[in-house]
C-alpha cells in the first residue's frame, strides 16, 4: 500500500458523495473508497485507486468484503478484465439488482 497522505483528493469527492473526503480516512474507510471507485470510477481514478492500494488490497477487499452496489456490465468488467479474478459464483454477492436477504 503506498498511502502518504491521510485522506482520498479533492477529486474524487464526485464518487465518494455520501461523506465529505476530509473526513476520510484511507486506512479506515478503504472498503467504502475501493467500492466506490471500482463501481462509478473512470480509468484514471482507478489508475489513482491502485497507485495508493495496490492490487493485492484492492482483490482482498473485493472478495472479502463484497457490497451490492455492482450492475452485471460493470461487475464483469471489475471481476474478469481490472481484477483478473476467475472464481464465477460470485456475483449473487454484488449484484444490485439480485434478491437480497433482509431477515436476521
Amino acid at each position: 500500500m503506498n498511502i502518504k497522505r491521510k485522506y482520498p483528493p479533492q477529486s474524487l469527492r464526485g464518487i465518494l458523495w455520501s461523506v465529505k473526503t476530509s473526513n476520510l480516512n484511507l486506512e479506515k474507510d478503504k472498503t467504502y473508497i475501493i467500492h466506490q471507485i471500482l463501481r462509478y470510477g473512470n480509468l484514471k481514478q482507478i489508475s489513482w485507486l491502485f497507485k495508493t492500494y495496490g492490487k493485492n488490497t484492492i482483490r482482498r477487499v473485493f472478495l472479502e468484503q463484497p457490497q451490492k452496489i455492482y450492475n452485471l456490465p460493470n461487475f464483469y468488467f471489475i471481476k474478469d478484465v481490472v481484477l483478473k479474478i476467475k472464481k464465477r459464483t460470485l456475483i449473487s454477492k454484488y449484484d444490485s439488482t439480485s434478491l437480497r436477504n433482509i431477515r436476521p
